[in-house]
């Protein structure tokens, strides 16, 4: 009696070479770029050099970066389990780069998945960083600022490798 299924030997030398191409295309597939310490101090850097300069000592805004006190606070909670108060984010440069870093890397590593390309990444992680959604990286009102912080970071990127 013929049902269509092929014999158990015949099923299970097809299923294990079947199983050996899944593992060796596994194996020989390239691997996935991965955001690197030094990119994502790179993404930090650039948007310090981006900061808007208002030329108001009370805009409300904090240290190199320009960061409102909410922020500050609850990033600082995030990524070092204390909050820290704007004045001491301010003073500590080290840290405040830190905390940048924490958030930042993440949202790079993010934004690096759904686009696979490093200049759009760090141009969304920027419009991200500037109004809170990164899917607004080149419209009119966020791509000057965009493109200034991936022309920073490409020559942080190019210092780094020397």
């Amino acid at each position: 009696m013929k049902t269509g299924a092929l014999p158990i030997p015949e099923f299970i030398r097809v299923l294990s070479i079947a199983m050996m191409f899944a593992v060796s295309s596994f194996w020989t597939a390239p691997a996935q770029a991965r955001v690197s310490d030094t990119q994502v101090a790179a993404l930090v850097e650039a948007l310090r050099l981006s900061a808007p300069n208002t030329g108001n000592p009370n805009d409300g805004l904090y240290s190199d970066w320009k960061i409102k006190w909410e922020n500050i606070i609850r990033w600082s909670e995030r990524c070092t389990g204390k909050e820290m108060e704007p004045a001491e984010f301010e003073a500590n440069t080290q840290k405040a780069r830190e905390i940048l870093a924490c958030i930042m890397g993440k949202i790079l590593r993010e934004q690096y998945e759904l686009s696979k390309d490093e200049s759009v990444a760090v141009r969304r992680a920027a419009s991200w960083w500037m109004i809170g959604d990164p899917d607004q990286y080149d419209t009119p009102q966020t791509s000057p600022y965009t493109r200034k912080v991936l022309d920073f970071y490409r020559s942080m990127r190019v210092r780094s490798e020397r």
